[in-house]
């Protein structure tokens, strides 16, 4: 098993959502799998705060002196106001301006220290992720500059301003530029780090976590077209899930209807009705696109002849994979060639 070092960095105010989102996903990823192991730490400017919905957090450990070979760190989002800042009548006003100047000076004093150990602590070889508003940080900081990236829609004139040198796309849920990675406001995060555990994991790890937490797995706004591995999944039907697992777990095998409807635990005919309806397709038309994608990634990554490729992704002869190819492209197979 493979372990990877997390290093979540909580700055004043977090925004309680951009940690417990993203993190859930790697809690998750590390029981649906066992390739990769992740492993958390929480550090930041103090032992404790008080985050967006006015709970505590504590047992935080200090910014770290040095960060291992391979690390990631996530930089997490802050809110302006946390729950119980507002309200309150004239009465309290006098107060809650000295306190707020107070809480103001102290969340400026600990983003600054926080930009100082990234610009100090992040090299080559680091993964950087930031959810949400945690792009303005890894911004001052210099990280993100010739690079691609997003943040929250409120955010996204901000960060042109703190990091002109960096390219700020505008409505997209995450953007990976290298080794740096940046997420959209709040849930967006979440859809991430399922991104992340796709890389670092695969396919159906990811998926079978945004099932879990009941989600689904969506693209990035850059992508032109969604993955075929994911094609079909926006749905919570446990039977056609089951099912589609063990077809991208195999897509080269003979899945009949009969074996593949002692998979969902349910008759052929009612499997084919289950199937059409919440996965949007016929299951051939499915295992067939499964079969493409599988051509697709052994033509761009091999030197595999035609032959082998057709055989290798489950179809009979060269022509069957040239027809079910032409269903979904406009060019010929051997274009897909890396």
């Amino acid at each position: 098993m493979r372990s990877v070092q997390i290093y979540v960095v909580l700055p004043p105010q977090l925004l309680l959502l951009d940690l417990a989102g993203p993190l859930e996903v790697l809690r998750r990823a590390n029981h649906v799998q066992r390739g990769v192991q992740f492993e958390v730490r929480y550090v930041g400017v103090a032992a404790s705060m008080r985050t967006s919905i006015g709970v505590m957090l504590t047992d935080i450990e200090p910014l770290p002196e040095t960060l291992p070979a391979g690390a990631m760190v996530v930089v997490a989002g802050s809110a302006d106001q946390a729950m119980g800042d507002w309200g309150g009548g004239p009465a309290r006003s006098q107060k809650k301006s000295a306190s707020e100047a107070a809480r103001l000076k102290k969340k400026n004093a600990g983003e600054a220290a926080i930009v100082a150990w990234l610009r100090a602590k992040i090299r080559p070889g680091h993964k950087l992720i930031t959810i949400c508003s945690g792009a303005l940080l890894a911004g001052r900081a210099g990280l993100l500059d010739g690079r691609a990236c997003t943040t929250h829609y409120s955010c996204c004139g901000e960060l042109a301003k703190l990091a002109p040198k960096a390219k700020v796309l505008e409505n997209r849920l995450y953007v990976q530029d290298g080794e740096c990675y940046s997420s959209a406001g709040i849930t967006a995060g979440i859809d991430l780090m399922l991104y992340v555990v796709s890389q670092l994991t695969d396919e159906a790890a990811a998926l079978a976590v945004a099932r879990y937490l009941v989600v689904y797995m969506r693209r990035s706004g850059a992508d032109p077209q969604l993955s075929p591995w994911l094609e079909g999944r926006n749905h919570i039907h446990p039977a056609v899930h089951r099912v589609q697992d063990a077809m991208i777990s195999r897509p080269a095998e003979s899945w009949t209807l009969s074996k593949l409807a002692r998979v969902g635990g349910a008759s052929n005919r009612h499997l084919s009705r289950l199937f059409h309806q919440h996965a949007g397709m016929s299951i051939t038309d499915y295992r067939n696109r499964l079969r493409v994608a599988l051509a697709g990634e052994l033509l761009s990554q091999t030197q595999l002849d035609m032959e082998s490729v057709a055989e290798r992704a489950g179809f009979g002869s060269t022509r069957q994979l040239r027809r079910a190819w032409s269903r979904l492209h406009k060019t010929a197979p051997r274009l897909a060639r890396g």
